[in-house]
């Protein structure tokens, strides 16, 4: 999904270029701490950037990523690194629910946030409502949920990794992939995933 000045706008009530926005995030919360599954001496890191409310991210994970992890992360040709890129106001409380789960169990809820991706995320007036349940189904209360969604320095710290993001690789949609540090941006076919495993840079 391309960003628009309408995706920037809404994020967090702000622009995401402002300053407050663009504080680094503090290092001591655990939950801004990279969240990814692979052998650490993968040959090939891959990063996704992602907006839980992205439809092409959605078909990524829903479509391809299970094979991915099958063929590429279990035989360890890759490690998987997981980066927030949201788009809007939902998309950053979904990133912060999912960073406020306990790490072992982060990509199994953002598998189900995908899943169920319609519904929640296009539930006009109700979204936070219907996040709120499915977080709920995976062990996290309401009081916690409220907690994470109104911990407005945690948002910011989602955000001032975003910013870094789009400032290091010039991301400009979703989904977008680095492999060892070369930029592809939109949705990809296992075998156009794995043609960028093979011809990623090596060091």
């Amino acid at each position: 999904m391309r960003i628009s000045r309408r995706h920037l706008g809404v994020l967090g009530g702000g622009v995401l270029a402002t300053p407050a926005f663009a504080q680094t995030p503090a290092p001591t919360d655990p939950r801004l701490a990279e969240r990814s599954t692979g052998q650490a001496n993968a040959p090939v890191v891959v990063q996704e950037f992602f907006s839980l409310t992205c439809g092409h991210c959605a078909n990524f994970h829903n479509d391809i990523w299970p094979q991915v992890r099958r063929q590429l992360v279990e035989t360890g040709q890759i490690r998987m690194v997981w980066r927030d890129f949201p788009l809007d106001g939902i998309a950053l409380l979904a990133s912060a629910v999912a960073r406020a789960m306990p790490a072992d169990r982060y990509e199994a809820f953002l598998t189900a946030l995908f899943q169920t991706q319609a519904r929640w995320a296009f539930a006009q007036g109700r979204q936070a409502e219907e996040l709120a349940r499915i977080a709920a189904l995976a062990g996290m209360d309401r009081e916690a949920f409220n907690a994470v969604a109104t911990d407005q320095e945690f948002h910011r710290g989602i955000l001032s990794q975003r910013l870094a993001a789009e400032q290091q690789y010039q991301i400009r949609a979703t989904p977008s992939f680095t492999f060892n540090g070369r930029l592809h941006t939109g949705g990809l076919s296992f075998a156009e995933f794995e043609r960028q495993v093979r011809s990623a840079p090596r060091t």
